[in-house]
């Protein structure tokens, strides 16, 4: 048998947030190969005048925008509430039950100005025993081990 052939580039998996019941996102986990890419593609090339070399930096903007597009496939259950948890809103003239619908904006906005909810998606995205199969998650919850 051959690695390659049981190798995925991505996987994705309903995934939810603690503390938020019922606020559930679409996650997807992407192998080392595409975050290279992606983190890549966001470095920007300017020219130092001192020094008179070229430097690279990270576009943030841009790193943010196409982790959360390669990340984040969907949610349901985020409550306007719950945005109010996250980050600093106005829903006064809103109803706190309602749900936010997920589009690509809003998940860059939440993205963007939430540390929590950033940092929460970056120990998702990274930690492998979100996507694997259910049966690999059903045995290390029934036993708290992973087979070595």
């Amino acid at each position: 048998m051959n690695l390659k052939s049981l190798m995925v580039d991505t996987k994705s998996a309903w995934i939810s947030y603690p503390g938020l019941d019922g606020f559930e996102v679409n996650i997807v986990n992407l192998g080392r190969e595409k975050i290279v890419a992606l983190r890549k593609n966001c470095l920007e090339t300017k020219f130092d005048r001192k020094s008179k070399i070229p430097i690279e930096q990270l576009n943030e903007k841009k790193f943010i925008r196409d982790f959360t597009n390669a990340t984040i496939k969907d949610w349901k259950g985020l409550k306007l509430s719950y945005v109010e948890q996250l980050m600093l809103v106005d829903i006064e003239a809103e109803d706190p039950d309602r749900e936010l619908e997920y589009d690509q904006e809003n998940a860059e906005l939440l993205v963007s100005n939430s540390v929590d909810f950033d940092n929460w998606l970056n120990e998702v995205v990274n930690d492998l025993d979100n996507f694997r199969s259910k049966r690999d998650r059903k045995a290390v919850a029934e036993t708290g081990e992973v087979a070595e």
